[in-house]
């Protein structure tokens, strides 16, 4: 990658929000409240940071929370807590259960998801004894999968036997589906039926090597896809095609996923976690689990689904 061209498109880091979360996933720009919102999935809570005032808000989980989508209701979401998914609110912490899938699989929980173009929620499930680096013991336990839950709360489960599911978006059309399972290092696609949600046509986006997996995705507003590379210190931007596009150097060695947001829809939003990582090694990152946002030049983001179920 010539690292001369990243200064066009990717400019300095406008500021970091010191949230210390254990996993940090989740990235969303709320554009109608103008505020960044992201989960810590180990600590159970949702936080959100408001650049007009500089404030953080958390609200603490009744679950711990994989990911989560906005809804047309005020303070309502829908979430998918390590046991099912779930309508919640914010506020009055109401909470209406929609699926629970696994919920007698003791070893599983939800982990990543957002709600596709049409407003149905999606999210994956994975088996917590899988390391994100390790995908050489996968025989003889449960895998998780990929589910969509739709208006008439029929849940089902769309991509199977998955070992950690991660990555999802679409492209702007809403038409291929893009979905990566970290420990096999690769980030799929599919053909999508935006009317009935069947995949087809499945083939590799892109895969990485060595210690390096891909997390959260986002595509931006030139359907370009920008993928957290958990392990790596990076986040990677690809071109339709699965080409290396541009990498943005971090800081921290797990950014876990990634959004575009901020007032002109130019911020890359990248949060980070230090689950896992040794006393030692956080000494030397010290800011891993904070949240970082670049500037972006020449290139806007997508504003976010709401979910309509």
């Amino acid at each position: 990658m010539n690292k001369t061209q990243l200064p066009k498109k990717v400019g300095k880091l406008l500021f970091s929000i010191n949230s210390q979360c254990i996993l940090a996933e989740c990235a969303l720009w709320n554009e109608f409240e103008q505020v960044i919102y992201w989960v810590d999935i180990i600590g159970a809570k949702i936080q959100r940071y408001c650049p007009r005032t500089h404030g953080v808000e958390t609200f603490d989980m009744p679950y711990r929370i994989g990911c989560f989508s906005f809804t047309p209701i005020k303070n309502q979401i829908i979430a998918a807590f390590d046991i099912g998914i779930a309508r919640y609110n914010l506020v009055t912490e109401q909470l209406e259960w929609l699926a629970q899938p696994e919920k007698n699989i003791k070893t599983n929980r939800f982990n990543d998801g957002r709600t596709d173009r049409q407003g149905r929620f999606w999210a994956g499930t994975m088996n917590e004894s899988v390391a994100a680096d390790d995908d050489s013991n996968l025989n003889n336990i449960v895998l998780g999968n990929l589910y969509c839950i739709d208006a008439n709360k029929q849940c089902d489960a769309k991509v199977v036997n998955v070992s950690i599911s991660n990555g999802l978006c679409w492209s702007k059309d809403g038409k291929t589906l893009y979905h990566a399972d970290s420990p096999k290092r690769t980030i799929s696609a599919y053909d999508f039926d935006t009317r009935t949600t069947q995949l087809s046509n499945k083939r590799v986006f892109a895969t990485t090597q060595g210690h390096r997996f891909p997390d959260g995705s986002i595509v931006d507003s030139e359907d370009y896809l920008w993928s957290a590379h958990w392990g790596a210190s990076q986040v990677v931007r690809y071109n339709p095609k699965g080409k290396i596009d541009l990498v943005v150097d971090m800081p921290v060695s797990q950014p876990s996923s990634v959004a575009i947001g901020g007032p002109q829809m130019d911020w890359l939003i990248v949060t980070t976690a230090k689950h896992s990582l040794a006393p030692e090694r956080l000494m030397i990152e010290p800011q891993s689990g904070n949240i970082f946002i670049y500037q972006l030049h020449g290139i806007e983001g997508v504003a976010e689904p709401v979910c309509v179920i």
